[in-house]
């Protein structure tokens, strides 16, 4: 931090952490609570590309205040510690990090031994650290919470266009709020009459919008159930600046659009000075000099920092890093080491004028104009064919850090992943040295380490069933070593075009095996290039909504399949080596619901036929599972080598090898159907 930054660390929690639990020679861990205070310099010139940070309120010093929520999970005694902070995004607020890589159960309020889940970041020593990032949220459900000023006018209400999209995925949906979140932040409405906003909606994305007149809709919320009458249950309409309320309902799977004018927009660009500043703090503060307490100089400074983010918080470590924020106010590197896992080919959209930072990237049917998913995608320099810009994620050498980008089958059909290590024309593109990029070949976007069974919901298909978990351990042991000793990692794999293993959607669907009564995709989800008006710079939308430039300007390419449909070219997880079903990364909207158009993060679970005479009967390609591996000790011994050779080249640890084992008995149920004996 430089001289102009103030931070100010209140710990108001300390308690023993999996009630104290000894990891290993690490011994027990504590829990540390409290928040964070910082003021900074709006005039300082690393801050210079906040919008609207000359718009916040500032104290008697010049300098603009806020706060957030901090957790830390450390070693009771620092000193058996491996002095290394992992910091946890916190995807929309939530902790993750135990879930994913220590098979926890996910909590907010991690504090019980079945919270260390298997131990693995505590036997390692680490230290974990999460604050608050995102301003919009609200609170509910243990999220960690940020307080950011809001941008004014003078001493007037910053007002303009607000654009939120909005599609209910359960039937009897009248009212929304106006985030399209009910765990988001809304900005108010200006006014509410709702003929000074457009309301209109479509069945598919790229569909005509169909204006909603403005008697059918109100700028209200309904309340109900705490009263009874002789007519029956009673609710109320109750004007509200923060709720859209539709008469007749919302129609299951309809895309509905609301262009509004609103006010009083947060400098939420400020999130990334957040983690900026605690991690630097953490990291560099003396406990005597800082003025504030450090609890992590008891031992020292910690001589290496890493980061690990999913999905929007992936993309949130990608946008870190090309904005520079891995260099603090001092110049020094913040994170030595970062893990972005899911992301695709985004990047943050928060710093802009009325964000709505808890949105996704823009999937084929939800959110599909987001425009998360924008130059560049690549940590290497690549030059945008349509546009001209040369660019890249990664441009600091003196402070960029080694990068693990890791992403699965979801995100080449719905994220544009191929664009990360592909041209805009489609050519592989060698990343820099500094980065591996890993496929983690046919799983899907959110993999729950525990899962009992598949969940269906409004989709054709069982959700994809392939565990993951054990290769984020292995990523975070071979980041360690790579910023520790130099060792490097295990080499990028991915499909390449070079090899026949990225490919066009035309080619993918000629190799898909024609499996009976199967539905497949109409392709992967394309680019639209946006054209929000010349004030997007500044985070402005123009008035109308985007008008689409070039719905396919950019080469989109997915992993080729094999046989079976399971992907080649990158990283399979023991399941899919020794498959029992097609596992794609993509899942289908059901009837009634976007039928047809791909269904959010969700992959899919198509099961072999279980035995040869039912593979005959059913006229299925797919080898059958008795054929494949004649019985349940023949499927397990096929596991067990699939993960002894991820052992073998650097990507899986040998203390998961058991545990693939473990959960492949009895033919992987419940979460394979199979009724094989």
């Amino acid at each position: 931090m430089s001289s102009d930054d103030q931070i100010e660390l209140q710990i108001k929690e300390r308690v023993p952490f999996a009630e104290g639990t000894a990891f290993g020679e690490v011994g027990p861990y504590e829990r540390l609570k409290g928040r964070v205070r910082f003021a900074v310099n709006p005039d300082a010139p690393e801050l210079s590309g906040i919008v609207d940070l000359d718009k916040a309120p500032c104290n008697a010093q010049g300098q603009v205040e806020f706060s957030t929520d901090f957790c830390l999970l450390l070693p009771e005694n620092l000193e058996r510690g491996n002095r290394r902070l992992c910091f946890d995004y916190g995807n929309r607020a939530n902790k993750r990090m135990l879930q994913f890589f220590n098979d926890a159960p996910a909590s907010n309020e991690p504090l019980t031994a079945a919270d260390a889940g298997n131990g693995f970041l505590f036997r390692r020593g680490y230290t974990i650290a999460w604050a608050a990032w995102q301003g919009d949220v609200l609170p509910g459900d243990g999220r960690m919470l940020l307080d950011l000023p809001v941008a004014r006018n003078g001493d007037q209400p910053l007002t303009g266009l607000v654009r939120t999209e909005f599609i209910a995925n359960q039937s009897a949906v009248n009212t929304l709020p106006l985030s399209g979140k009910v765990s988001t932040r809304s900005h108010p409405t200006v006014s509410l009459d709702p003929r000074t906003a457009s309301l209109t909606r479509r069945q598919y994305a790229d569909n005509p919008r169909q204006p909603i007149p403005p008697d059918a809709w109100a700028f209200a919320r309904q309340e109900g159930g705490f009263g009874y009458d002789a007519q029956g249950q009673e609710t109320s309409l109750i004007p509200s600046d923060v709720h859209l309320h539709l008469f007749n309902g919302f129609e299951q799977g309809w895309i509905y659009e609301l262009v509004y004018t609103g006010r009083d927009p947060l400098v939420l660009g400020l999130g990334h000075v957040v983690v900026r500043n605690f991690v630097s703090f953490l990291r560099h503060a003396d406990a005597d000099s800082s003025g504030t307490p450090n609890p992590l100089a008891r031992a020292g400074s910690l001589q290496k920092t890493y980061a690990w983010g999913r999905s929007q918080t992936g993309r949130c470590i990608r946008d870190f890093l090309h904005q520079g924020f891995n260099a603090d106010a001092q110049r020094r590197r913040v994170f030595d080491g970062v893990l972005p896992h899911v992301s695709g080919g985004g990047l943050m959209w928060m710093n802009h004028r009325f964000a709505n930072v808890v949105v996704p990237a823009g999937q084929q049917h939800e959110d599909h104009e987001n425009i998360a998913d924008r130059f560049p995608f690549s940590y290497a320099e690549s030059t945008d064919h349509l546009t001209g810009c040369t660019d890249a994620i990664l441009t600091r050498p003196d402070t960029d850090p080694k990068v693990l980008h890791t992403q699965t089958s979801t995100e080449y059909w719905q994220r544009r992943g191929s664009l990360v290590h592909t041209t805009t024309q489609g050519e592989d593109l060698e990343p820099p040295e500094n980065v591996r990029v890993y496929c983690w070949s046919s799983s899907q976007h959110f993999a729950e380490p525990n899962l009992q069974q598949p969940t269906r919901g409004i989709c054709l298909y069982d959700s994809n069933v392939v565990q993951t978990s054990m290769l984020f351990r292995a990523m975070l042991d071979a980041l360690d070593r790579w910023a520790s000793t130099g060792t490097l990692p295990p080499r990028s794999r991915y499909p390449l075009r070079d090899e026949g293993t990225l490919v066009s959607y035309e080619e993918w669907r000629e190799r898909f095996p024609k499996i009976p009564g199967a539905m497949v995709p109409s392709g992967p989800n394309q680019l639209p290039l946006l054209n929000f008006g010349p004030d997007v710079g500044k985070g402005i939308l123009s008035k109308e909504p985007p008008a689409i430039m070039d719905a396919a300007g950019y080469s989109i390419g997915i992993p080729v399949p094999d046989a079976d449909g399971n992907d080649l070219g990158g990283v399979a997880a023991p399941m899919v080596q020794a498959p029992l079903a097609t596992y794609t990364g993509w899942n289908l909207r059901g009837r009634h619901a976007g039928h047809g158009a791909t269904f959010e993060f969700t992959g899919s679970t198509i099961p072999f036929p279980e035995t040869p005479e039912e593979r005959e009967a059913t006229r299925d390609p797919r080898t059958s599972i008795l054929e494949r591996y004649g019985s349940k000790e023949g499927y397990i011994a096929a596991i067990r080598t699939a993960a002894e050779k991820l052992v073998s080249e650097g990507l899986m640890l040998e203390e998961d090898v058991e545990r693939a084992v473990a959960l492949a008995a009895d033919w992987c149920r419940p979460r394979h159907g199979v009724r094989l004996l």
